[in-house]
């Protein structure tokens, strides 16, 4: 009677409140477990407490067997055959309010639908999917609503194929909410692209501002960096100003990204600017002081205060090499600090980060996250890149977020990451992801992939405790292969290794995984 019920509830999207409430005061079955907190929410006592509906009669899809995350057992979803399928509990007694759904999962991926999610709600369904894992990895997501009118459905679901498999254990209700106030990009190399004609368009084809199309699809922050004197001219001061304009007036923030080099910075390479070659450490410490605050002050002048600033970029090693190497730890800490200083006397409200590389290394960004408080650097936010094909497993991303603000108290993100919408090559020079081997299972090289990448790093850092996770920042999803616009600032010849993993495809329109801008 009650998954007959639940079913007509669960698709009559058009009743009234008041039938739904008399349907469900009718079934004693729902009442029974009816809480305001979810019951055997481990699992440990097999399904009790937790019903199951399947639109084909697959009920036997859904069971717990041996093996959970934080006990002995789990809930599992699988069938021999193919099954959609849904293990839910309702709860009642609730005050109004926001509240937020957790739940350890695991996912073989491949599913046609894998996700939790709150329903009936007195507002509209929230969801968040399952990340296809590797190996034994569990990853925990969340999902939060607002609640009107006491109940609540806590939904676990799978919609999948033969043999195709999901887990969930430690699920958990509580007071609060979730989201992501950072969504962005990082457009440094538009203004270079446009100058040597490249074309943009929304996913409905029609040509338009790159930054306009993606702000319409819910990026709210851009990304700017900073070179010292760039032979090309382009990342330097006048374009990171007419930049901040441009998101200013879109009223997008700006996160500014001091590379403190004439070109790439990153742990692989930490070079002086050329005007500041000849210079020793303490030169070396006004020199970051003053060009970070002249940067900065040059926003403010204009209206477009810096909201986010990076010292430094990828600085794993240390920056300003050799004397900024993270073999003289006192030294690289003076230079970050000369950094933030400036930054903070341009403007006590702009967000100081720390930036490193490596987001999958809990071992290393506990090293130098360490170092840094011992040397008392300030700052306000921990910042890693992350790209699954070269930093590790989602898992190992989590573990590190969720360490490093609770370790150090500090709110983290994601400052850089991307994913191959194709394998295909644009423009004769070797993407960094060219062949299937370099890809994470799970997710092709396809417009579909590349969205459910972004979608599941955007989960991770949703899901890191106490609110703490700010967000993601898309690495050049506007960097298409257009001639001249290449990755060498001094070789007017250099190619792109990075098109095939802009958000826009090769005809120039918008891809799906745009529409992960507009997250929670």
């Amino acid at each position: 009677m009650y998954g007959t019920t639940h079913h007509t509830r669960r698709r009559a999207a058009g009743a009234v409140a008041a039938l739904a409430g008399l349907l469900l005061a009718a079934l004693p079955a729902q009442a029974a477990h009816a809480a305001t907190t979810p019951a055997n929410p481990g699992f440990e006592s097999g399904a009790t407490g937790w019903s199951t509906y399947s639109a084909g009669g697959q009920d036997a899809a859904s069971f717990t067997e041996a093996g959970g995350h934080g006990g002995s057992t789990r809930l599992s979803h699988w069938s021999a055959s193919a099954y959609e399928v849904e293990t839910y509990q309702y709860l009642t007694g609730l005050a109004d309010g926001t509240y937020t759904l957790s739940a350890w999962v695991r996912s073989g991926g491949g599913q046609n639908a894998a996700y939790i999610a709150l329903r009936d709600c007195g507002s509209a369904e929230q969801r968040t999917d399952l990340p296809p894992t590797a190996g034994s990895d569990w990853i925990r997501i969340v999902t939060s609503v607002k609640v009107t009118g006491g109940g609540c459905t806590i939904s676990l679901n799978s919609d999948a194929r033969a043999g195709q498999w999901a887990n969930f254990d430690d699920i958990t209700f509580t007071p609060g909410s979730t989201g992501l106030s950072v969504r962005g990009g990082d457009l440094s190399t538009l203004p270079k692209n446009e100058a040597h004609g490249a074309v943009y368009r929304d996913a409905g084809g029609r040509a338009g501002d790159a930054m306009s199309i993606l702000e319409n699809s819910g990026m709210n922050y851009v990304r700017l960096k900073v070179w010292v004197d760039p032979a090309d001219g382009y990342n330097d001061k006048a374009h990171v100003l007419a930049m901040a304009k441009r998101a200013k007036a879109l009223g997008m923030k700006t996160l500014v990204d001091f590379h403190y080099s004439d070109a790439w910075a990153d742990p692989g390479k930490q070079n002086k600017p050329a005007a500041w070659a000849g210079h020793d450490y303490g030169r070396l410490r006004t020199d970051v002081h003053d060009h970070t605050y002249d940067v900065l002050n040059a926003l403010k002048a204009q209206g477009t205060t810096a909201d986010m600033v990076q010292i430094g970029n990828e600085t794993n090693a240390g920056m300003l090499w050799p004397e900024g190497s993270t073999s003289n730890w006192s030294q690289l800490a003076g230079l970050l600090t000369s950094g933030a200083n400036a930054a903070k006397e341009v403007s006590s409200t702009t967000k100081v980060a720390l930036h490193l590389a490596e987001g999958g290394d809990n071992a290393g960004a506990r090293w130098w996250f360490d170092n840094a408080v011992a040397q008392k650097v300030p700052f306000d936010v921990i910042a890693l890149s992350y790209y699954g094909y070269w930093h590790g497993s989602l898992t190992e991303l989590q573990t590190n977020l969720d360490d490093a603000a609770s370790r150090y108290g500090k709110p983290v993100m994601v400052a850089e990451t991307a994913y191959a919408h194709t394998l295909a090559d644009a423009d004769g020079l070797e993407n960094n992801v060219a062949t299937s081997g370099q890809l994470v299972a799970g997710y092709p090289a396809t417009p579909a992939g590349q969205a459910a990448n972004l979608r599941d790093v955007m989960s991770v850092v949703e899901a890191v405790p106490n609110g703490r996770g700010l967000g993601a920042v898309y690495w050049e999803p506007a960097w298409t292969a257009v001639t001249g616009s290449g990755w060498d600032p001094a070789d007017p010849s250099s190619g792109n290794a990075w098109e095939n993993q802009a958000v826009f495809g090769y005809d120039g329109k918008l891809l799906p995984a745009a529409g992960w801008f507009s997250h929670r």
